[in-house]
């Protein structure tokens, strides 16, 4: 006769019993010896009879013995996973990266316990997913643990990350992220943007607007956008004029009897650009107009007028911009000195070199700028002697200007004015050290990224854009910072680093 636990099950007075099965694997890594236990389910059938007791008290020991194993072991070997893991979890997520329910690959990716080691494929579909979802803030978490510090990066993530961080603050609720977001990317020149471009003509703010409307036109974009003609007719000067200004430069022709009505009917500031933009068109009698209004009795139709042909570079404005310098308003001397910046003619110097001496020292400061501008080594001696300046804003200038005439030893002078306890005075120096491509700066810069005030930070991570020493780490701490304008900042100076050697990432148009 067969054992009671041998005998084959058969049709009639049967029972169906779940019982669980035990497996011990030892492992003997590290020298020391551990036991994982691994608790399997399977279904079998134990054919019960009434007058077998010998197998039901079996059974009901076994069931004891194990209630007692899965009673005793540790929380994390007792609970079995309730999500799927490995190549099964990565499968779930890919099918749901492709459907584009990216919201359902991060809950995935969040799903993994902290200990678990996750492939690298799923971690980059987690990747992706924060970057369509414009959360870059958990992307770069996730291109932290794709490429640990101390690895190249890879720039085929890294730059559609830096893009995302200005893309996805486009719509910020505070004003000045949105204005600090399209003022970098109508620097970048990005044109596979153009629907983000299109959407900040929209906004509710009028510097963003603006902003916008300059960026479609440094995109290269002004030619074939509907929206930025259409802004032609906004409700404030500022929007029209930056709209005159991209669709004149990009040759759009068929706007000339709008600016020509424009010119005619209006007196102030936009009479001004309106004047300016038909000249581009072609209309060189214009140059009169516009030369004529430099000397008009309003100070801001004056200063519209210069920074109009310090653009315009004629060399018959020339003796219009030197005369600017003289005005009886500060203003409008600071801008002729700005303007003759822009001019950029040798014939430039001696008025700037006039405005060195203004008893204003936002004058001076924009004079010393210029010169630097100009490059022309000769004008040396005048910007180091104001390194001397009363003004310390004044000795940032001139400390810029220096720098652009490529004499490295202002670096030093620079440094002390990074030490400076007005904020002010520290960011006038970052702004400085953007002006030179020497990786001596990078270590003044560095230590400008730490400061308490949000404003040195910014323009230390701008002028890091401009350098050419290896700072994409730095940056990359910068990505990190408590300032959302300053990580904006970063992000720009990143693309700007990558594109040399990259082509510009793609961006997800938004929806409207």
């Amino acid at each position: 006769m067969r054992p009671p636990w041998s005998s084959r099950p058969r049709h009639g007075n049967q029972r169906f019993v779940r019982r669980e099965t035990l497996d011990v694997k030892r492992d003997s890594g590290n020298g020391r010896s551990r036991y994982t236990f691994h608790l399997s389910r399977f279904t079998f059938h134990v054919c019960e009879r009434a007058r077998r007791d010998t197998t039901t008290r079996l059974l009901l020991l076994l069931l004891l013995i194990l209630g007692a194993i899965v009673v005793t072991l540790p929380p994390a070997m007792a609970a079995a996973p309730t999500a799927p893991t490995g190549s099964a979890l990565e499968q779930e997520a890919t099918a749901a990266f492709n459907r584009a329910e990216y919201d359902h690959v991060l809950q995935l990716w969040y799903s993994i316990p902290p200990e678990t080691t996750a492939s690298k494929p799923l971690i980059r579909l987690a990747f992706q997913s924060a970057l369509k979802l414009g959360r870059p803030e958990e992307a770069f978490t996730l291109y932290q643990r794709l490429i640990p510090t101390g690895q190249p990066d890879d720039p085929a993530l890294l730059g559609p990350l830096a893009l995302s961080f200005l893309t996805s603050h486009v719509r910020d609720p505070q004003e000045h992220v949105r204005i600090e977001a399209y003022t970098i990317l109508a620097e970048l020149g990005l044109s596979d943007i153009q629907a983000v471009l299109e959407d900040g003509l929209l906004d509710a703010s009028v510097l963003v607007r603006a902003r916008a409307a300059d960026a479609i036109g440094k995109a290269g974009l002004a030619g074939k956008s509907g929206p930025l003609r259409r802004a032609l007719s906004d409700a404030t000067p500022p929007v029209r004029i930056a709209a005159m200004n991209a669709l004149s430069e990009a040759n759009v022709t068929d706007i000339m009897p709008y600016l020509i009505e424009v010119a005619r009917r209006d007196d102030g500031p936009e009479g001004i650009f309106a004047s300016a933009a038909l000249y581009r068109l072609g209309k060189q009698d214009m140059l009169t107009d516009i030369t004529g209004a430099a000397t008009l009795p309003e100070p801001d139709v004056r200063m519209a007028a210069l920074g109009v042909l310090g653009r315009l570079k004629r060399p018959s404005s020339l003796s219009v911009l030197s005369q600017g310098v003289y005005d009886p308003e500060p203003s409008v001397r600071a801008f002729a000195a700005g303007a003759l910046g822009d001019y950029g003619q040798a014939g430039g110097v001696a008025p700037l070199t006039h405005a060195l001496g203004d008893e204003i020292a936002r004058v001076r400061a924009v004079a010393a700028q210029s010169l630097g501008r100009l490059g022309i080594r000769e004008n040396h001696p005048l910007l180091q002697a104001l390194t001397r300046d009363a003004s310390m804003q004044v000795r940032a200038s001139a400390v810029e200007g220096l720098l652009r005439l490529g004499d490295t030893s202002a670096i030093a002078l620079v440094a002390d004015l990074a030490k400076h306890p007005d904020p002010s005075i520290r960011t006038a120096a970052a702004h400085a050290l953007g002006a030179t491509a020497d990786k001596e700066a990078v270590t003044i810069l560095q230590a400008l990224l730490q400061d308490k005030q949000p404003q040195p930070r910014l323009f230390a991570a701008k002028a890091l854009g401009a350098t050419g020493a290896p700072v994409l780490p730095l940056l990359k701490i910068a990505l990190q910072d408590s300032d959302i304008a300053v990580r904006l900042a970063a992000a720009g100076s990143l693309l700007q680093q990558l594109r040399h050697s990259t082509p510009v990432p793609k961006v997800r148009q938004p929806k409207r």
